[in-house]
């Protein structure tokens, strides 16, 4: 049986139409879920980065809510490094790549080897509190470009000298599976715990090497390297590099540092 052009182009028309209407039905629909589901990783992960949860272990929502309760969220003035706001629920909600994408409420930075080009005015950042109700540790985040897209996550510093690092986690890339990809791997992410992110004149000294780096006690500020992921490894070093420096996190964690009684200031 032939059929002529104008009904195959007809036919064909409300088949995409209605592929349409179905996909966006879908997303729209599926759209609050998708939200809640991402909210909930990122949690997952800031409690990976402060130790709570190990890298891979998969654990249900009511637990995670649980260990939120030892997690304040807190917004600070990126410039000033004051905090600006928290315990209100509006922290808790902030939207941090939003506010980064909007011109209203950020800032653009110099040209840095993380690629970062704007941030926000306001950044959200995570307390996490000892079972006495005091500051444990300070998760932030922090993002860069590696070799195929930006790496979004959170490193966690022990709030005694806010210098030890507790945890890096990585929650959002697109780096190449076995390769760049391995910043989600948890022997990794092991390596991280008890390094040094500031030397002793206070710069930012933590950076990822080629190849292997020492134990913590001989080797505090270096990590291993990824093999066949350069790019990726130098993306990391970057991103902390400029996340902990002035541009980002520094007046923060001057102030911070002060606040909380920590023994050094970053």
């Amino acid at each position: 049986m032939q059929f002529s052009v104008r009904y195959i182009v007809l036919f064909s028309a409300a088949i995409c139409v209605a592929c349409a209407i179905l996909v966006s039905s879908s997303a729209v629909s599926l759209y609050d879920m998708q939200q809640s589901n991402f909210a909930e990783f990122k949690q997952k992960n800031v409690l990976e980065a402060a130790g709570f949860i190990k890298p891979g272990e998969v654990v249900d929502p009511a637990k995670i809510e649980q260990m939120m309760s030892r997690v304040r969220p807190c917004l600070i003035d990126t410039k000033t490094g004051e905090i600006i706001g928290g315990d209100d629920g509006h922290a808790a909600a902030f939207d941090q790549q939003k506010a980064k994408r909007d011109p209203t409420t950020s800032f653009p930075v110099d040209k840095n080897a993380a690629r970062v080009k704007r941030v926000p005015n306001r950044a959200q950042i995570f307390e996490v509190l000892a079972e006495d109700g005091s500051v444990e540790m300070v998760v932030l985040p922090v993002e860069g470009y590696g070799l195929w897209s930006t790496l979004l996550g959170f490193i966690a510093l022990d709030a005694a000298d806010l210098t030890t690092v507790r945890g890096l986690t990585f929650y959002d890339h697109k780096e190449t599976p076995g390769l760049g990809g391995e910043v989600d791997n948890p022997r990794w992410k092991s390596l991280w715990p008890g390094r040094r992110v500031f030397g002793d004149d206070g710069s930012v000294a933590i950076e990822v090497i080629k190849g292997p780096a020492g134990p913590v006690a001989d080797d505090p500020y270096r990590v291993d390297g990824l093999a066949g992921a350069t790019i990726t490894a130098r993306g990391v070093s970057n991103m902390l590099l400029f996340w902990l420096g002035q541009e980002g996190f520094g007046p923060f964690l001057e102030k911070y540092a002060t606040r909380i009684g920590a023994k050094e200031a970053a």
